[in-house]
């Protein structure tokens, strides 16, 4: 079942980000739990992102955070999908595409245009799961820790 995240399911999410950090991903140099608690809290009270969940009887087997980003003068507005993940041993059961649904629907109702992500070079799972999703277009992106 996907549903939106609530206060209590913060210290799970936080320990969720270990599936984007196993290989091929990495932890972040700058990764504290302790903020990206604080920031998933702000994120599940925001009325402009969302936290969504796969639960699993009770058990968080996925997440996708969900934002609302700019106000684009090319294709009006923006929503981003920050972190998608599945629990690698609940992969391939469909929660990965019920929580991109779920960020779809979400950015639809707030009027979004366009739904974004980025997704690291080496994750060419990841890459055949956006793919096999159809998505409208892709390009590279570039990015910079300041």
């Amino acid at each position: 079942m996907i549903r939106p995240a609530v206060a209590a399911d913060v210290d799970s999410l936080v320990g969720a980000y270990d599936w984007l950090f196993a290989p091929p991903g990495s932890t972040p140099g700058r990764w504290d739990p302790e903020r990206a608690a604080a920031r998933l809290e702000d994120a599940i009270e925001s009325s402009s992102s969302e936290v969504f969940v796969a639960d699993e009887a009770g058990v968080i087997g996925g997440i996708c955070t969900v934002y609302l980003d700019i106000e684009s003068v090319r294709f009006g507005h923006r929503a981003w999908v920050e972190d998608l993940a599945v629990d690698p041993a609940l992969r391939s059961r469909g929660l990965g595409k019920a929580l991109l649904d779920a960020a779809k629907a979400w950015a639809r109702e707030r009027g979004a245009a366009r739904l974004e992500l980025t997704s690291g070079e080496a994750r060419v799972d990841a890459h055949r799961f956006y793919e096999r999703e159809r998505p409208s277009w892709r390009s590279l992106a570039f990015g910079w820790d300041l």
